[in-house]
């Protein structure tokens, strides 16, 4: 039987509870490679068949015959992007809503131009991808409103993602619990401006937490020339932090994270996810260098 192993969207180290598994079929999808390296150098040794895809940093891929592995960290692909490539476009609305997801609005409607939808079609596809998104943050499943697992079955009914958002009840609840928050998060202004950059902090709430990559994502649409941090405490005195590139240069955002314990992402969007309260000046110093324009 099939088995399902999701969480939180920065709970990604998820390859460590199979640990038990061994001469089965795993499909591994937007998980960081390099976060998993030695859980899944111990599943290739136990036999696993591994397909592997992701657009996140990856460091080395290990040699196996029993790897099979798709990793392309340019900033302008995702996950459902490499897939769809894969698919030969079978099932390209879906990959559609993944790169509206990934904030990749220009190359979603790119995908989307062969579909022969209008744009209300394509404005549906591009809130599904926003609202999947949204759903995926939080510091534990209680900040979210549908368990990831939970939500995955409620997408995996629909054939068509613009069945999945005229038919399913969960996108009136996301949609109104995404308006609330962003409502909220629009009542704080930058705590710290560069001259090409910005950094914003949020209370530590449920709100806060659930909003932060979506957020972060209009952030750097609504200044496209410009790098963008947000950053809310944890329940331990500790910082998470969410970076985004300027959409303009979609580079540094994981170089900046990796530099700090616990941080890592992709070049256009990374994060931290226990910044030591004592390094938060050295982490803006440090994003005000990392996104400065070189000479």
């Amino acid at each position: 039987a099939a088995r399902l192993v999701t969480g939180v969207k920065r709970d990604i180290a998820l390859l460590a509870r199979l640990h038990d598994v061994g001469d089965s079929d795993i499909t591994v999808l937007d998980i960081s490679l390099d976060r998993n390296r030695q859980a899944l150098q111990k599943l290739l040794a136990r036999g696993n068949r591994i397909f592997y895809a992701d657009h996140h940093f990856s460091g080395a891929i290990p040699a196996s015959k029993n790897l099979d592995a798709h990793i392309d960290p340019v900033p302008q692909t995702c996950t459902s992007l490499i897939v769809d490539a894969l698919l030969a476009g079978r099932w390209r609305p879906w990959a559609v809503v993944g790169a509206f997801g990934d904030n990749l609005d220009e190359v979603a409607r790119q995908t989307a131009a062969g579909l022969g939808l209008d744009d209300e079609a394509v404005e549906k596809l591009r809130e599904t991808g926003v609202l999947l998104n949204y759903n995926g943050y939080g510091a534990a499943l209680e900040d979210l409103f549908f368990p990831p697992d939970d939500l995955y079955r409620q997408v995996h009914r629909f054939t068509d993602p613009l069945d999945f958002h005229d038919r399913s009840p969960a996108v009136p609840v996301l949609r109104e619990g995404y308006r609330d928050d962003m409502a909220r998060a629009r009542r704080f202004g930058p705590c710290r401006e560069f001259a090409h950059g910005r950094i914003f902090q949020l209370p530590p709430e449920s709100w806060a937490r659930r909003v932060a990559g979506v957020f972060s994502n209009i952030l750097a649409r609504e200044r496209p020339d410009m790098a963008h941090g947000l950053i809310i405490a944890n329940s331990d005195g500790s910082l998470r932090v969410s970076v985004r590139a300027p959409l303009n240069n979609r580079t540094g955002a994981d170089t900046l994270c990796r530099n700090f314990p616990s941080g890592g992402g992709r070049a256009a969007a990374a994060g931290i996810n226990h910044l030591p309260a004592g390094q938060a000046e050295a982490f803006q110093l440090a994003f005000a260098e990392q996104f400065k324009p070189s000479d």
